[in-house]
């Protein structure tokens, strides 16, 4: 039971260690030390705050602005500038508050933003390789690794994940773990919809998505929530609380954890191959063979912690940092018993039997399938000789291994910020990040080792490592024919950037007994644990890049009402060499009620270090929908370039955009137009078969397990897009029903088509996913209403109708209809610090529709349908604010 849980057991001390001596805080900061660069950061972080300095325990020293109430919503992205508002933006910004994000039922911030942001779309990854343990989102249509993330304004570090086997959108996209962050961290977050790298740098194609956390020096609150879907499965817990405690009379030091576990969920049939083995008589087949459904999450623990400390004359010490970790564990394909080849399936619809004593002269019997079970004597005879061996023995009823591992996120980001007596503005940082993800596979086997091999393996882990140096300038110029300064920022940042390949257990990768005159990987019996072969030595290692960067951003009132903005961002990278993209924008504030605002500019996004030298094996489905093993490998892999691979180059950007934004006393309106061109975008090409000249050649290299692919693919800079759309917001506020109502809407339209692609590398079907698998229209409207200790809100989401190419198979096409579902809360303050709260999402229970394939692999609905298959959820919390 996860309250059982000695993580939970430490907050709770930790927690009443709080009211008995505060400044007991400090111990938290070691958690973070997981890492080396991250030990020495947290030590440096000790030594200057100084453990001789009391804290205060008064609750009247917060800083001013968490006593005084704001009128309007700042935002701290999108400009070099002071903050400014929402409406007063050269680019459109979403906001979503606290409360907002607390109006949820499902906990990861992920979802959360998928119901509330129309252009941010998320789904399920049932059987997805390591995207299970890091789910990839979408921002305007484009891969997740084309949106920057920051956390209070600093660069997020990567995942370790890359994502091997989505197809469209997110094929091969590697981008960061937003899961990590509780929701109850959060302040607020802002959702920048413009690209952004001539300010931040790479990746900021799509936009950039910056996570402010709280910062209160006093107060907080504890939730605890549980919840199920309507089918009874799906089961969770949750228990989160924040706290903010005053660092002496001049700081606050802030305080977050979640802990939670995910129960799966199964919304499977039984496929018809597995059926038709119960049939014949097989009584070892699972029903269903294999799950579709959301994958277990369990131990799951987030750890956030923000300091901030007045070191007076206008200057300012920052501390942030995380801790989190989780297992995930998620399903995969059903071994068939009597075809699944180099397991159990021969040539000629016989059964793989292993000659283990090869030169004796003696040849083990031919087992043919015959009515779908083999032939009962021959087996028999396969039994009953100790030198011949078929998996079947073992396991006759075949079997669905279960993929996941554990996730280990750290950071630390640590600072200071201020202003000289010149009035110049600087901010000076270090951050540094690690995610590390621990693969395991279970309930399989690696066929090469015959009778010996084990179950249950290791296959390796990836460890992403990110670390960051800044420092950012701004000046207020005075030019005598302006009546306002104009605004000089400018920055420089170095950042180093390592991708880690651990191998995985020698069992994972192990070419079995190779003693034998002729090994079982030389019979056609696969090498590795399947599913998911180990990464072996040869392939583990460390690859490292640095970069450095300088920027200049003016932005200037050329009248009252006009305002511009120009922007300039040189990088240099060690890898591929140098980038320079520049930015314009401009706000008109026509009258008191409407202003115009646009932007262009161009952008880039580096190739990560993991896309350049990460590799994966995998087993999917072919084109003919027969279950093979997959390599991904390295653009410059001796089989990639003999495929035509090479290194990969930075996809390049263009993008413009105007809008409009309209305020009416209580109403507030805003549209924009999107255009983003890229080029040379980086997916994976398709499947390159692996021919028996292959073979020959990879062997004679020293390749030897080359015979257990049936094709390969690699990372490549093959094709150019345009993506368009429209982003409408409306929000309006009246007095109604004796208490005040909210409305809001929002609505995004985007189309993205493939302006030139190479036939010879990209599949139509990746071509076909990249433009139709995502909706083209999304919106949400929400009314909430707050009357006395009664607050609830309605919202209804609208998906529109999009494309699968079922387990990318592009000879099983799915037309996703439109759907729409609703979410419900209703929320009773029992006193002013205790509230109940009861709420369902899709109340309707609204379900994608049926999966016209169901009976192949026994997904009963679309699995990548944006609105989800798991059906309606409901559930109950409790928040107890002080």
């Amino acid at each position: 039971m996860w309250l059982n849980s000695p993580k939970v057991l430490f907050i709770c001390i930790f927690v009443d260690l709080f009211y008995v001596e505060r400044s007991v805080f400090f111990v938290l900061l070691g958690v973070v030390g997981n890492n080396m660069k991250i030990a020495k950061t947290t030590i440096a972080v000790a030594l200057a705050l100084g453990f001789n300095n009391s804290f205060a325990a008064e609750n009247d020293v917060a800083a001013v602005k968490n006593n005084e109430k704001e009128t309007e919503t700042i935002v701290v992205i999108g400009t070099r500038s002071s903050p400014r508002s929402v409406a007063d933006s050269s680019v459109p910004i979403d906001i979503i508050e606290s409360k907002e994000l607390a109006r949820n039922g499902l906990g990861d911030i992920s979802s959360v933003l998928s119901n509330v942001v129309p252009s941010y779309n998320v789904n399920t990854q049932s059987i997805n390789d390591a995207a299970t343990m890091v789910r990839p989102a979408n921002l305007r249509g484009l891969p997740s690794d084309n949106t920057l993330v920051l956390v209070n304004g600093k660069r997020r570090h990567r995942a370790s994940v890359i994502t091997w086997t989505t197809g469209g959108v997110n094929n091969g996209a590697h981008g960061p773990d937003i899961s990590v962050i509780p929701a109850i961290a959060l302040k607020q977050v802002e959702v920048l919809r413009d690209g952004a790298a001539a300010q931040y740098g790479s990746d900021a194609i799509a936009g950039v998505i910056n996570f402010q956390l709280k910062d209160d020096s006093e107060g907080g609150s504890f939730q605890l929530q549980t919840g199920q879907y309507y089918e009874g499965d799906g089961e969770s817990n949750l228990l989160a609380g924040n706290f903010g405690l005053p660092l002496t009379e001049d700081g606050f030091a802030n305080f977050s954890f979640e802990v939670s576990d995910n129960k799966p969920t199964s919304r499977s049939v039984q496929r018809e191959d597995a059926q038709a083995l119960i049939d014949a008589g097989n009584t070892s087949v699972a029903n269903p063979a294999q799950v579709w459904g959301n994958p277990e999450i369990k131990n799951n623990f987030k750890l956030f912690g923000n300091i901030g400390l007045d070191l007076g004359n206008d200057k300012e010490f920052y501390l942030f940092g995380n801790w989190a970790e989780k297992e995930v564990v998620g399903g995969f394909y059903f071994r068939n018993p009597n075809n699944r080849g180099g397991v159990y399936g021969g040539p000629d619809n016989t059964l793989l039997v292993g000659d283990l004593t090869p030169d004796d002269g003696i040849a083990c019997p031919v087992v043919n399938i015959i009515n779908d079970a083999p032939d009962p004597t021959a087996l028999a005879q396969i039994k009953a000789d100790p030198n011949c061996f078929s998996h079947y023995e073992n396991i006759p009823g075949g079997f669905t291994p279960h993929f996941g591992g554990k996730v280990v996120d750290t950071a630390i980001a640590i600072g200071t910020r201020g202003e000289l007596e010149s009035g110049l503005l600087y901010d000076l940082s270090a951050s540094v990040g690690r995610h590390a993800s621990k693969f395991s596979i279970t309930d399989t086997l690696n066929a090469a080792m015959g009778p010996d091999s084990p179950r249950d393996f290791s296959p390796g882990e990836y460890i992403e490592i990110d670390t960051s140096y800044t420092l950012d300038l701004s000046y207020p110029l005075t030019v005598g024919w302006l009546e306002d300064d104009i605004n000089v920022a400018g920055g420089f940042e170095y950042r180093e950037e390592s991708f880690e390949i651990k191998a995985g257990d020698v069992a994972s990768y192990s070419l079995g007994d190779t003693t034998l005159s002729l090994p079982l990987y030389k019979q056609g019996f696969n090498v590795g644990s399947n599913g998911f072969p180990g990464f072996k030595p040869e392939h583990a290692g460390e690859f490292e890049r640095s970069n450095v960067a300088a920027y200049i951003d003016i932005e200037a009132y050329l009248t009252d009402n006009l305002r511009i903005g120009a922007a300039t961002r040189y990088e240099d990278f060690s890898d591929f060499g140098t980038t320079t993209n520049a930015k314009l924008t401009a706000h008109w504030q026509a009258n008191d009620n409407i202003a115009l605002r646009g932007s262009v500019g161009t952008g880039f996004r580096a190739p990560t270090v993991g896309q350049s030298n990460a590799s994966n094996v995998s087993t999917s489905l072919n084109q003919a929908g027969l279950l093979v093993d997959q390599a991904t490998l390295s653009p410059t892999n001796l089989i990639s370039v003999r495929k035509g691979g090479k290194s990969l180059d930075p996809e390049d950007s263009t993008n413009y955009a105007f809008g409009a934004v309209f305020q009416f006393d209580e109403l507030f309106f805003t549209i924009d137009y999107f255009n983003v061109k890229v080029k040379d975008r980086i997916t994976l090409s398709k499947d390159f078969k692996v021919t028996e000249e292959d073979v020959t050649a990879l062997e004679a290299l020293g390749v030897l397990d080359a015979s257990s692919f049936d094709s390969v693919k690699y990372f490549t800079n093959d094709f150019d897009t345009t993506t368009k759309g429209v982003d409408v917001v409306a929000n309006y506020r009246a007095d109604m029903f004796g208490g005040e109502t909210r409305y809001s809407l929002a609505y995004n339209w985007t189309d993205t088509s493939i302006d030139n692609w190479n036939e010879d590398f990209v599949s139509e079907t990746v071509v076909k996913q990249m433009e139709d698998g995502l909706p083209d229209h999304k919106g949400t409207i929400t009314v909430q209403h707050t009357n006395g200790d009664i607050d609830g809100f309605i919202r209804m989401v609208y998906f529109g109708g999009h494309y699968e190419a079922h387990a990318e198979v592009g000879d099983w096409p799915i037309d996703i209809d439109s759907a729409i579902t609703v979410d419900a809360e209703i929320s009773y303050a029992a006193t002013q610090a205790l509230t109940f709260s009861l709420g369902a999402q899709n109340i309707f229970d609204n379900y994608p529709n049926k999966n016209p394939y169901a009976d192949i692999l026994g997904a009963e609905y679309p699995v990548t349908a944006v609105m989800g298959f798991s059906g309606g959820y409901y559930y109950l919390k409790a928040q107890y604010s002080f």
